[in-house]
């Protein structure tokens, strides 16, 4: 049941049309997407995905979706099935159980929220308790959800308690716990990175990847960044990490989930517009924001062969 989510982990958009609904559709080129650039795992319905905006059947679909896609391929999948509800976050896990799925992650519930540690890693085990087939990661993003916890001592006390426990899925910039996280009982858990625009600096504490957003539509920067990490050129991985730190901040500047969708429609891959409460560009910012990419040089950026 060993799984290490290294390397690059897109954290997917879910595909709506104009209208909003559902466009399983578009999972397919998802997939080819990613593939095609050199991403070999799929985390989805997470943060990037809209979870908190989807219902519990859409969320069923789109995990059907992408195990029916990415069956016989070399894609892996990731099901992120956290919820404020556990009893949803169950059936989701069960599901991604017997849908084949490579692991499942969980965020902490965010409306009621767990008020210590002990409750916390309690909701964790329920999760992760309904498929045990599956190896659990704990998805730490406390900026979303606003429950902050050492992770060092989660681990330390969902250990014993969470037999699946692969790891953490570390969103968050402390980078003191993040060392502590990856020598927890002498390397034991996979931490992947969740920050993007601070890949170096985890790949620089000993990281072995990460799951991000921005993996979707700028993977090439992120695989020559850890290429040039990897033999020692760690101008070149500068450099790439300040064009990852430059395209973060122009699509934040848009409001980043519409912005960060549309790009991906640039690609040619349309996953359509946010859900409220996320925003989406209006046509004259869409246009702007692609003249500003231009400007920036970030089409010739994810050119594979650039």
């Amino acid at each position: 049941m060993t799984v290490k989510l290294h390397g690059l982990v897109a954290a997917t958009h879910t595909p709506f049309d104009a209208a909003g609904a559902l466009n399983l559709r578009v999972v397919e080129k998802q997939a080819k997407h990613l593939l095609a650039t050199g991403v070999r795992t799929a985390f989805i319905g997470g943060s990037t995905g809209e979870s908190h905006s989807l219902a519990i059947d859409e969320r069923l679909q789109l995990a059907q979706r992408w195990a029916d896609v990415a069956n016989g391929s070399d894609l892996r999948v990731v099901v992120h099935v956290g919820s404020n509800c556990l009893a949803d976050a169950r059936t989701l896990a069960a599901q991604a159980e017997r849908l084949g799925a490579v692991a499942i992650a969980a965020l902490a519930p965010s409306y009621f929220k767990p008020k210590t540690l002990d409750a916390l890693v309690a909701c964790c085990a329920e999760v992760a308790g309904a498929a045990p087939g599956v190896p659990f990661y704990f998805y730490d993003i406390p900026v979303l959800t606003g429950v902050q916890f050492p992770m060092p001592d989660f681990l330390a006390v969902a250990a014993d308690r969470i037999p699946t426990l692969a790891g953490i899925k570390f969103t968050n910039a402390d980078l003191m716990a993040y060392q502590k996280c990856l020598r927890a009982q002498d390397g034991r858990f996979d931490i992947p990175w969740g920050v993007d625009e601070y890949l170096l600096a985890a790949l620089a504490l000993g990281s072995a990847g990460g799951v991000g957003s921005s993996y979707n539509f700028a993977a090439p920067v992120y695989h020559r960044l850890i290429a040039a990490f990897a033999s020692g050129d760690v101008a070149t991985a500068r450099a790439e990490q300040f064009r990852s730190v430059q395209l973060i901040d122009l699509l934040a500047g848009y409001g980043y989930m519409g912005a960060a969708k549309a790009v991906m429609g640039f690609l040619g891959v349309e996953v359509g517009p946010a859900r409220l409460p996320n925003t989406n560009l209006t046509i004259e910012q869409t246009r702007s924001l692609r003249a500003s990419l231009e400007e920036l040089g970030f089409f010739h950026w994810v050119q594979r062969q650039s």
